[in-house]
């Protein structure tokens, strides 16, 4: 086995096809690189400044703890991935903030209340199922996920159809040679092949963006790219893998190379975009217009709630309460309402991925998006996120008001809250952090069907070749 695979490792590293793939690789890595090097920091510096920005707002607010609750800790940013060079994810169809100060009068013509923060979720684009890399973007996604396989295509073409049509097949099989030996031995010395150029153009890269200050790649970082490592090694895998399957299956290595050129354009080129085309018309999430008309109408109802239902001036203690609860209820309703549109373009773009899975490149994708810290899980992480600091944020509020014995309890109204003076620097934080544990609970289901779509290949490729008659 390991004579064959040295043998064809050997023819290999000579021809050309292994030369081009090196240059191929280098270029483009090396491209990556730079790019990111001029973008990236960018990225943070934008990041730092409107982080700085709403903190200082949230200071500027005063020591008022309505006013604090009220108007809230505005806007809540997501933090740029510094792995984001190996794969985009289509970050720029995904809004990178949530929440928000709402000040506009809820209270009749009175106009004395005033409606509290809540979580919006603002969208940068209607579209949220770029689930497909994207040519124009030299990433590793786009990298491993279109010219890796191709390569590994060209390298095992003819690995088996090519020594049939010379007649060296013949010659190797009338040794007492199992078949699986020959068939693993080939495998391996592709895999090889393909290996050594691509980790030498990936330590290019990863060299030229550690010698930037403006990028940290911390020990999280590091273990982050040894599994994107993986994925692509397993990634390739399945198109060796797959060339093996058909040059065992055809007699001639030119008939071997269009059926694999046709698969790749099928199922690396075309199916991932026309699926995701396709899938988009299915449903259709709550529309932005549709969310801003519903929303009115949640609004024109409170407020004739509002001029029905108050109490009397004669009953203060009532009034105030009522007033409480109204403004509460009135910034849940609208939330709820947000969380709805967010749940539908959620299930939308879960269907899509769940469809497109049947092309190898779209899982590979969602891989990669998963482990580098970017795309549409991380973009749920994200949300989740906000979601879980809001939480945080009232219960601050509700437990500050609760601790003075003189405020009324009464969250909603100026005059039923606390009048103590509260330090903004006091005020929980938001971080917006990673989990690897939940990114590889995210990732579980693709890196399964990765790994079976490997085995089904190298499975039928050894059936295949335990056929061929010589």
């Amino acid at each position: 086995m390991w004579h064959i695979a040295k043998r064809e490792l050997y023819d290999n590293l000579n021809s050309l096809r292994f030369a081009l793939t090196t240059v191929l690789l280098l270029a483009l890595m090396l491209t990556n690189a730079v790019v990111h090097l001029q973008k990236h920091p960018k990225r943070i510096q934008k990041y730092r400044a409107s982080v700085t920005k709403s903190l200082n707002d949230l200071t500027a607010r005063g020591d008022s703890l309505y006013d604090i609750a009220q108007q809230g800790p505005g806007l809540l940013y997501k933090k740029p991935s510094p792995l984001r060079f190996c794969a985009d994810g289509g970050e720029a169809f995904l809004s990178d903030v949530v929440g928000g100060a709402f000040l506009w009068s809820i209270s009749g013509s009175s106009g004395r209340l005033k409606g509290f923060w809540r979580l919006d979720y603002p969208v940068a684009t209607p579209n949220l199922i770029n689930i497909r890399p994207d040519v124009t973007k030299i990433d590793w996604a786009f990298i491993i996920g279109y010219i890796l396989s191709l390569i590994a295509l060209l390298f095992t073409f003819d690995s088996i159809s090519g020594e049939r049509e010379h007649g060296t097949l013949r010659l190797m099989l009338a040794n007492p040679i199992p078949r699986h030996t020959v068939l693993i031995g080939k495998f391996l010395g592709a895999l090889i092949s393909i290996i050594i150029p691509l980790s030498l153009a990936m330590l290019m890269n990863l060299l030229v963006i550690s010698t930037s200050s403006d990028v940290h790649l911390g020990a999280d970082a590091w273990g982050r790219l040894g599994i994107i490592f993986l994925i692509a090694v397993l990634y390739l895998c399945l198109f060796l893998a797959l060339g093996l399957l058909v040059s065992a299956r055809v007699q001639r290595r030119a008939v071997s190379l269009v059926i694999l050129l046709l698969a790749w354009v099928i199922f690396v080129v075309f199916m991932p975009s026309t699926l995701a085309a396709i899938v988009s018309g299915f449903s259709s999430p709550m529309s932005t217009d549709e969310l801003w008309k519903r929303s009115t109408q949640l609004y024109e109802a409170r407020f004739a709630r509002y001029d029905t239902h108050l109490p009397k001036e004669s009953e203060p203690s009532k009034r105030m309460q009522f007033e409480g609860e109204h403004v509460i209820q009135e910034a849940q309703e609208q939330e709820h309402l947000r969380h709805e549109q967010l749940a539908q373009k959620i299930d939308q773009a879960e269907f899509a991925r769940t469809l497109t899975r049947i092309s190898p490149v779209a899982i590979v994708q969602h891989l990669l998006e998963s482990f580098a810290g970017t795309g549409f899980n991380r973009h749920l992480q994200f949300i989740e996120n906000t979601q879980r600091y809001a939480r945080q944020f009232r219960e601050f509020v509700a437990d500050t008001d609760r601790t003075d014995p003189e405020s009324l309890h009464i969250i909603g109204v100026r005059e039923g809250m606390s009048q103590k003076s509260v330090s903004p620097e006091a005020v929980p934080k938001f971080e917006d952090t990673l989990s690897l544990s939940r990114d590889f609970n995210a990732a579980a289901v693709d890196l399964l069907l990765l790994t079976l779509f490997v085995i089904v290949l190298l499975s039928g490729a050894y059936l295949a070749f335990v056929r061929v008659e010589v």
